[in-house]
């Protein structure tokens, strides 16, 4: 069993930044492919990004690709996404989510654990 709860979101002008956390309880976490979803009014859960269970690999929708980081401390069970060159349009509820399956997942159903989410808002 994992537990994930977000933190760091918030509101944030156009153009800044913002740094969001995921600690991940349970044994398990090092055996998780971890991502980052987002979910806007109105639209689909979509993937934003994920990292491997090592952190080595790392991968990226490419409306985010060059603006966000995935990063994650298995030291201190925490998975990170780094946000810069925020648009009006990443406005969302982002989520983190663990799946016990390796390599590039992206889709909702491919995940076990979610995390409660946490909002992002970017002004124009």
């Amino acid at each position: 069993q994992v537990q994930l709860v977000e933190s760091g979101g918030g509101l944030v002008q156009a153009g800044g930044s913002l740094r969001l956390s995921c600690a991940a309880s349970g044994r398990t976490f090092t055996s998780n492919t971890m991502a980052w979803f987002r979910q806007a009014p109105g639209k689909e859960r979509e993937c934003v990004g994920g990292i491997s269970r090592s952190g080595s690999i790392t991968y990226y929708a490419e409306c985010v690709k060059g603006r966000f980081t995935i990063s994650r401390d298995n030291a201190k069970h925490t998975v990170y996404l780094q946000m810069n060159s925020l648009k009006a349009e990443d406005t969302a509820v982002y989520y983190c989510a663990a799946t016990q399956y390796s390599g590039s997942r992206r889709r909702v159903f491919e995940y076990d654990y979610w995390g409660q989410g946490t909002q992002v808002n970017v002004s124009s």
